[in-house]
């Protein structure tokens, strides 16, 4: 079983080709299944995307998914039908996307966990009016591979050859998507004002200091040797 990985893109504009998987109401436990979910660490879990849709009950590749057809091997980018990802938080989902190689997700709507979710680890999700997720998958039924997009992270547009559609995006998660951040990263770069907020806090209340600490060395000293 093959796997992609995605390559770094320009964190202004991303350039993708995407394919159609136009299921409503398609929720994370059909996006990562639960068998896949023993793992200790996020590692390992393309081969689990989708799986009841690209594998038949004795795993053979459904040839008539389109992850599965050779034209579609390489896209990056997903246009999905409406509430994609709702169900369970699992963030496993949006891992299992990142590992297979996507980038992106385009749909009218999402799970909010998994909306949240997808944008704290750098999967971008643009949620455009149903009218526009229609129309460009319409042009993508017209030709024969992956429908060429480009979305515009500056701007909150995604864009083909024949459309056009604005995308919403909030202000904190278009500047991690800009500076090329996760969750962890943006946290981070506040760091010095993190620690001057904890420098205040430590002058003003010193005896919560460390309070776990010093409780268990004195319990420790009263134990018996």
């Amino acid at each position: 079983m093959t796997t992609r990985t995605a390559t770094p893109t320009d964190n202004t504009v991303l350039h993708g080709h995407a394919a159609v998987l136009a299921t409503p109401n398609l929720d994370t436990d059909q996006i990562m299944p639960k068998q896949f979910l023993r793992g200790i660490d996020k590692s390992g879990l393309a081969p689990g995307l989708l799986y009841d849709l690209r594998f038949d009950s004795a795993g053979q590749p459904r040839p008539d998914f389109v992850l599965n057809q050779p034209a579609y091997a390489a896209v990056d980018v997903l246009i999905a039908g409406s509430n994609y990802g709702c169900g369970s938080s699992r963030e496993h989902a949006v891992w299992g996307m990142q590992q297979y190689g996507f980038k992106a997700v385009v749909a009218s709507s999402f799970g909010e966990i998994f909306y949240s979710n997808a944008l704290n680890n750098r999967l971008l999700l643009a949620m455009v009016p149903e009218a526009d997720v229609q129309a460009f998958m319409h042009e993508a039924a017209q030709q024969p591979g992956p429908l060429a997009l480009e979305i515009d992270v500056q701007q909150r547009l995604v864009r083909s050859t024949q459309h056009q559609a604005g995308f919403t995006l909030s202000d904190r998660h278009q500047r991690m998507f800009l500076q090329g951040l996760d969750v962890i990263g943006a946290s981070l770069s506040y760091a010095e004002q993190i620690n001057a907020f904890a420098a205040r806090h430590w002058a003003a209340q010193p005896w919560l200091k460390d309070v776990a600490q010093v409780t268990r060395e004195r319990l420790s000293a009263l134990t018996p040797r």
